[in-house]
């Protein structure tokens, strides 16, 4: 980083009240409750299905605490808050995703923050960089929670982003992600639901199944229209979605209170084209179990399936708080580094 291209304003009094030194290696990212997708259970004793009938209730109790504020679509669909801001978030976060081959649950985590995070807390608008800084800071906090082999966070901003920013400017944002979130970052998605649902109508989970309905919960990230639904909501339609008998399977799901709801959601869900799905014209590869697929191995492929916009010309060139601009030279080098082993 040309340290003539950094600026020199240091203060960020917007991200946070004071100016001292982080150690985020000492961070507990798992003190916000023990919840992510249900382990499948190969015992079918008696014992085993009642407790993981317990954990789904529990977890259908808790998922409200994981969703955006109740006015939050209201305030996207009616320009309250510019829906740009968002989508512009989006773009750039599956971008590095399939740069990285993150998993679709870094996605959705990385969404689920930036939502509940624009719920409570409004970007100062004089500053163009602010929607950047978040999404890179969204984006590695799911990281650390979710994947394994992880690049230096400095390094996540690799396709060209506008602005470029250092450490620890980011690490300051992402603690008023963590304080905004009250440090609940191991939230419930429709990920930790679909395995569940799946076993439940189908009788069994299969790598094919998962693939399939994890490609629908991923697309539902770009429509605020899914904004609307619970978690629980998104993955039972998901499930029905790569059903034979969805009236039968219905029946099945007898811990969904409100299956209008989810019958709404499943018509909303295949309106959505083929295309318009991340990764649909890519054959799949193995997945991950745990409803965590492999991003496809071209980034390229990825991004050519969706109907994501994401335009690089006619760039200004603006000053940040603590970034630079990128370079060529950067964006070459950061996407040489850690790539994802396969």
């Amino acid at each position: 980083m040309a340290d003539n291209l950094v600026c020199g304003e240091t203060s960020e009094s917007w991200i946070i009240d004071n100016d001292d030194e982080i150690n985020f290696g000492e961070i507990d990212y798992s003190k916000g409750g023990n919840f992510g997708s249900i382990p499948m259970i190969h015992d079918d004793s008696q014992s085993s299905s009642s407790l993981r009938e317990e954990r789904i209730i529990e977890m259908l109790e808790k998922e409200i605490e994981f969703c955006p504020g109740t006015d939050y679509l209201k305030r996207l669909s009616s320009g309250d808050l510019d829906l740009r801001v968002r989508n512009q978030a989006l773009d750039w976060i599956l971008k590095v995703c399939a740069h990285y081959h993150f998993g679709h649950l870094c996605i959705s985590l990385s969404m689920n923050y930036l939502d509940r995070f624009l719920t409570s807390y409004e970007l100062p608008k004089d500053k163009a960089w602010a929607v950047q800084l978040l999404a890179v800071s969204c984006l590695s906090l799911a990281a650390k929670m979710e994947e394994t082999d992880l690049p230096q966070t400095v390094d996540l901003q690799v396709e060209d982003p506008k602005f470029v920013f250092e450490a620890k400017t980011i690490k300051r944002m992402e603690l008023l992600v963590l304080h905004t979130l009250n440090w609940r970052l191991q939230a419930l998605t429709p990920f930790s639901f679909i395995d569940y649902f799946i076993n439940k109508i189908s009788g069994f989970v299969s790598d094919n199944l998962i693939y399939r309905s994890s490609r629908f919960i991923l697309n539902t990230v770009k429509a605020i229209e899914f904004l609307d639904f619970r978690p629980s909501e998104i993955a039972a339609a998901a499930a029905l979605s790569v059903s034979i008998d969805n009236e039968k399977a219905m029946s099945n799901l007898i811990y969904v209170k409100q299956q209008e709801r989810v019958k709404r959601c499943l018509n909303l869900m295949r309106n959505i084209t083929e295309e318009n799905v991340p990764g649909a014209s890519l054959s799949p590869q193995q997945p991950r179990l745990e409803a965590r697929v492999v991003v496809p191995e071209s980034p390229i492929g990825v991004l050519e399936a969706t109907c994501l916009s994401y335009k690089s010309e006619e760039r200004t060139v603006e000053s940040c708080t603590n970034s630079s601009q990128s370079s060529p030279d950067n964006n070459n080098n950061n996407c040489n580094k850690r790539r994802r082993k396969q």
